[in-house]
């Protein structure tokens, strides 16, 4: 019963659960180390900058108001400057009318018509074993402001205090700023200082304008420091925004993606048209609309390294278990006729093999990259499981069936890891085939263990049982 095929095949299939479980330790030792790149990398893009997010420029107008305000005040004796008591000796008081101004909140004016020209000069920070892109901007901005509609904002007897206007500028970090930052308008510079952030905002910079109604169109320079990602967010009634850089593969993101966009070897271009009904942000407003801005309306571009073998190690190592078991298959299918059954400590030896390819294949990439990793991990493995057939599992001329059928499934694996659109339809594909060459090889096998006939037997094979003879017919 033990040495029964049914039997057998039953004891492989627990030994392909067990297997689960280096799988599952390899998948968690790829996730710290991809966690741990993740860290290195935003490490290393803070010192340079980290991801900047540019929102604005929004022109800043206080308002105050005239209020009447009942103030209680004490009533003093004239001849001696001494509050008077009533008969009670109690101090006597009065209500008066005061006028007094009272700062309301500011109006928060957008650009009429927002442009801006970003170009970017990227290179490779390396950390260890680590890169990390970072780059150096620099943005040109053209804007003007429909100061016409702060009047609409108003209320009551509020007044806007044009003269002490300001325009703001918000960006993630002052520290990645680079170079003086220049901001004029017919022919003046304005000064431009840095902003402290607050809960409305993350930092950036202000210019006193005076007042901008005697003003037409802006222009500001400005140069910045930044890794990994760059967004800006549409802030004008009509934004014209485009992005250059020497980055040969954008990843773009955000709420908008480009109009149109060329990216080659030599770099990419990019630009965006997003007029006033397609960004969620107002002309005018009371409040500010920095959170808005920065995170439901702001897109960019993610400088994005195309040899991310952390997420192929992951995908593959989730294959893992399939691949297992499809060796251990073939190994049952191709030793049936053999006269020394392959014992569960060879199969667990076959597995932990096949899983710490996964390790090698991961430490090998962060040295010489996905494609050479794969090649040199996946011969190692092939060749040492193939070897391990021949000489302890003695299968004989049978091991050049392991090997064919490992080096497919390695060639598998890579194609499903390279193609991430087609790695369903493949794994199902193989999936379906492993389970009909199952079947078909196991067409004539007794199950219950019954001795097969010794001849007519290839390597997948199986006589069927003879016939029962027919009772002899009487004359």
């Amino acid at each position: 019963m033990l040495r029964s095929p049914g039997w057998r095949f039953f004891i492989v299939g627990l030994l392909i659960l067990l297997m689960f479980i280096p799988i599952l330790f390899v998948s968690e030792i790829i996730n710290d180390r991809a966690n741990y790149n993740r860290s290195t990398r935003d490490s290393v893009g803070q010192e340079w900058g980290g991801r900047q997010l540019i929102s604005g420029p929004v022109l800043v107008v206080p308002v105050q108001e005239t209020v009447t305000v009942r103030e209680k005040r004490q009533v003093l004796d004239p001849e001696t400057g001494i509050q008077k008591l009533d008969a009670d000796d109690k101090p006597v008081f009065r209500h008066v009318d005061v006028q007094k101004t009272v700062n309301r909140d500011p109006v928060y004016l957008y650009p009429n018509q927002f442009t801006t020209q970003i170009d970017t000069t990227t290179q490779e920070r390396h950390r260890g074993i680590f890169t990390v892109p970072v780059y150096t901007a620099s943005a040109a901005m053209s804007f003007d402001f429909p100061t016409d509609a702060v009047a609409d904002a108003l209320r009551g007897k509020e007044v806007a205090i044009w003269g002490k206007s300001e325009i703001e500028l918000h960006v993630t970090s002052n520290r990645a700023l680079r170079g003086a930052a220049e901001l004029t308008t017919n022919g003046q510079q304005l000064q431009m200082e840095p902003l402290a952030p607050n809960d409305n905002r993350v930092g950036g910079l202000r210019a006193p304008t005076g007042d901008p109604r005697n003003h037409d169109t802006y222009t500001m320079k400005l140069g910045f420091n930044g890794a990994q990602t760059l967004s800006i967010a549409p802030v004008g009634r009509t934004s014209e925004i485009s992005f250059a850089s020497d980055w040969a593969h954008p990843s773009f993101n955000g709420a908008f993606l480009p109009n149109d966009y060329e990216a080659s070897e030599d770099g990419f271009t990019a630009n965006w048209l997003i007029p006033h009904l397609a960004r969620p942000l107002p002309q005018v407003s009371r409040e500010t609309q920095e959170y808005t801005a920065r995170h439901e309306a702001s897109f960019g571009v993610d400088f994005y390294q195309p040899n991310d073998f952390y997420q192929k190690s992951y995908r593959a190592a989730r294959y893992g278990l399939m691949f297992i078991g499809l060796t251990f298959l073939t190994i049952f299918l191709i030793e049936g006729q053999s006269k020394r059954p392959t014992h569960p400590v060879q199969y667990l030896l076959v597995g932990l093999a096949q899983s710490t390819f996964f390790l090698l294949m991961l430490a090998l990439a962060e040295q010489l990259g996905f494609g050479a990793a794969y090649l040199v991990a996946g011969g190692a493995t092939v060749a040492l499981v193939t070897a391990y057939g021949a000489m302890a599992l003695a299968l004989g001329k049978r091991t050049i069936v392991l090997g064919l059928l490992l080096t497919l499934l390695y060639a598998v694996l890579y194609l499903i890891l390279r193609s991430a659109d087609y790695a369903l339809l493949a794994g199902s594909i193989l999936a379906f085939g492993a389970i009909a060459g199952t079947m078909y090889a196991t067409r004539n096998e007794n199950w219950y263990g019954e001795k097969r006939e010794k001849s007519g037997g290839g390597w997948f094979r199986r006589t069927a049982p003879a016939a029962p003879e027919a009772p002899p017919t009487q004359s």
